[in-house]
């Protein structure tokens, strides 16, 4: 941990001089924009990651100083530890606490392995509507992909395109064979398959975490304007309905009824549950004409700020006659970085 510093310091504090400066020992890992490295290697120029409310950006590092210290913390949360300063700031719920004094504390916390994807661009609209919706009837959404396997060509290449539209991913369809239980053999069919951890992530979080069909949420970012409304009707309706015949509405089905009754109440639709099976709302093209939708804001961007709790803080005290040395910046325009993915500041 005292090990001499890699990088070029503004200045070393000596433990008479020092107090209230906090810092990480030479060893300890730093999320940087370039990768990880550790914290003696860290100088003026470097970039660092941390988190501007909910999402996560980058910081600029103006100088560097080393500070000898004679005892530094372990920070323990859920399956992960970092080693700071007694008197470093951890952000929490309800503000700064230092390391040495977090135990039992909610800490804002990323993960680090997912910091270098890319971030996408997520625009809302009726494309962005009709992916959500298309992906909730009929989708997959993996650890780190979305798709969609149908046998409708002409679905397959409309869901491709607002996916495109809505998020900037290339997307394409597959020719593919699929095994169909009533006909006892392999039909043809399309495949639509985009790999981002940020999609499934971020589509994950619309549905309320679980994206598996019998589970997922009404996604209640579809209501930011009518278009994204209609465009996730035509999406939902697409992959689990159909046009009725007898009049013009269509009819979308899901055995899911916590899920088909937030629409309902959306579009003024009367809506009974049948037990035991698929229920079915009918959607009437002049559903607008009751004047029931009420535009809703909500975050359609992943939200990256999460948290875990401190389990434990262990003390070291340095022995003999050598102290820690340990490092803390000085950083532009944000003050907080990452620290194997906690949100840290030193002391002001």
């Amino acid at each position: 941990m005292s090990d001499p510093p890699d990088t070029v310091v503004d200045q070393v504090i000596s433990l008479d001089q020092g107090g209230g400066m906090g810092g990480l020992p030479s060893k300890q890992i730093v999320n940087g924009a370039d990768g990880s490295a550790r914290a003696r290697a860290i100088g003026v120029g470097d970039r660092l990651w941390t988190l501007d409310g909910d999402r996560t950006v980058h910081t600029a590092v103006v100088g560097v100083a080393a500070v000898k210290a004679r005892e530094v913390v372990d920070v323990v949360t859920e399956g992960q530890a970092f080693t700071v300063a007694p008197d470093q700031l951890l952000s929490t719920r309800d503000g700064w606490i230092a390391a040495g004094e977090a135990e039992g504390s909610v800490v804002a916390w990323t993960p680090p392995r997912k910091l270098c994807r890319t971030r996408l661009t997520i625009l809302p609209g009726y494309e962005f509507g009709y992916l959500v919706g298309a992906t909730c009837a009929d989708g997959t959404v993996g650890k780190n992909y979305a798709s969609l396997v149908v046998n409708d060509e002409g679905f397959a290449a409309k869901y491709a395109e607002c996916l495109t539209a809505a998020t900037g991913l290339p997307a394409r369809l597959e020719p593919v064979t699929r095994p169909s239980g009533f006909l006892q053999c392999d039909v043809p069919g399309f495949r639509v398959r985009v790999v981002s951890s940020y999609l499934a992530d971020v589509l994950r979080q619309y549905v309320g975490g679980d994206a598996h069909h019998m589970r997922q949420g009404f996604p209640r970012v579809v209501l930011k304007d009518l278009a994204t409304f209609e465009g996730f009707l035509d999406g939902y309706a697409d992959g689990d309905g159909c046009r009725i015949k007898r009049w013009d509405a269509r009819m979308i089905i899901s055995a899911n009824v916590p899920f088909l009754a937030e629409p309902a109440v959306i579009i003024g639709a009367r809506f009974t549950p049948r037990t035991g099976m698929a229920s079915q709302l009918v959607v009437t093209d002049r559903w607008q004409r009751r004047g029931t939708f009420v535009a809703e804001e909500h975050p359609v961007h992943l939200m990256e700020r999460q948290s875990a709790t401190v389990s434990e803080v262990r003390r070291h005290t340095a022995t003999g006659a050598k102290p820690f040395t340990l490092y803390t910046y000085r950083l532009e325009p944000h003050a907080g970085f990452l620290v194997s993915g906690h949100l840290v500041r030193a002391p002001r």
